[in-house]
C-alpha cells in the first residue's frame, strides 16, 4: 500500500500512542483500531508509511507482551 492510499484507509480514526512512548519523544508508535483491522504508524512521520494487520494478528501480538 502506498502512502496515498494508507492516508485514505486510516483518514478519520482515532489514533493514541503507546503507553511504553517515553517522555523524550523517542521511538514512538501510535495505534489506529479499525472495524476490521488494527493501524499502526510512527508518531515522528504521520503521513509516512502505516502497517496494517487483522484485529486477530493484533491481539496474537499484545497477547506476547
Amino acid at each position: 500500500m502506498n502512502n496515498a492510499e494508507s492516508s485514505t484507509v486510516t483518514s478519520g480514526l482515532a489514533w493514541f500512542k503507546s503507553s511504553y512512548s517515553g517522555a523524550e519523544g523517542g521511538q514512538c508508535v501510535e495505534v489506529a483500531a479499525a472495524t476490521t483491522a488494527v493501524h499502526v504508524r510512527d508518531s515522528k512521520d504521520t503521513t509516512g508509511p502505516v502497517l496494517t494487520v487483522s484485529r486477530d494478528a493484533w491481539a496474537g501480538f499484545v497477547e506476547l507482551l
